[in-house]
């Protein structure tokens, strides 16, 4: 069957235009996008319905700063975004508590970017801060998060200081898509 020629799909479209941005602009995100993401998050599939996670929203520039040094690559440019929201999980409340955050922040990201807002996310989980101390157990620290909950990711989020050009069709891989056998 062929696309009709009307055919929008704003969905796929924000998932090619979505890049890593690590560059923002110094302008506050309001708080009615802020709102947004906090319920692309909270509507998110899981497993069983069991919602493992919790999301801490930081738009301090001294805690930002703080978090920004939680591991020694790849979270540095988080002391100059104007938000994050960082994504914790309680894991006595599901076994794929990964999966789950993983999901709540994509489609964060995938929202982000309806919204006009850069994101890029930050691995946290399985990330040292130092030679004594995960990245996890610092980003705890910093937020006072409970004992027992784990530190997925961070999503850095503002406003874009420069557009990326969206993926094109090239850069899909077709050859890895199999159809009812390897």
């Amino acid at each position: 069957m062929e696309k009709p020629a009307n055919l929008s799909n704003k969905v796929l479209q924000c998932i090619q235009k979505r890049r890593s941005c690590r560059k923002f602009t110094a302008q506050p995100v309001e708080d009615y996008k802020v709102e947004s993401l906090l319920k692309a998050a909270l509507w998110s599939p899981t497993s069983k319905n069991n919602r493992p996670w919790h999301f801490v929203v930081v738009d301090n520039p001294q805690l930002l700063g703080k978090l920004s040094e939680c591991k020694p690559h790849g979270s540095a440019f988080l002391a100059e975004a104007p938000l994050a929201i960082v994504v914790l999980a309680d894991p006595s409340k599901s076994d794929v508590w990964v999966e789950d955050c993983a999901i709540a922040a994509i489609l964060m990201q995938i929202t982000a970017e309806d919204l006009g807002l850069g994101s890029t996310w930050i691995q946290i989980r399985q990330r040292l801060h130092n030679e004594k101390e995960s990245a996890g157990e610092y980003v705890k620290n910093q937020l006072k998060a409970p004992a027992g909950f784990e530190v997925a990711s961070i999503i850095a989020l503002g406003y874009k200081e420069k557009e990326r050009a969206p993926y094109s069709e090239e850069y899909l891989l077709p050859e890895r898509v199999h159809r009812n056998k390897f």
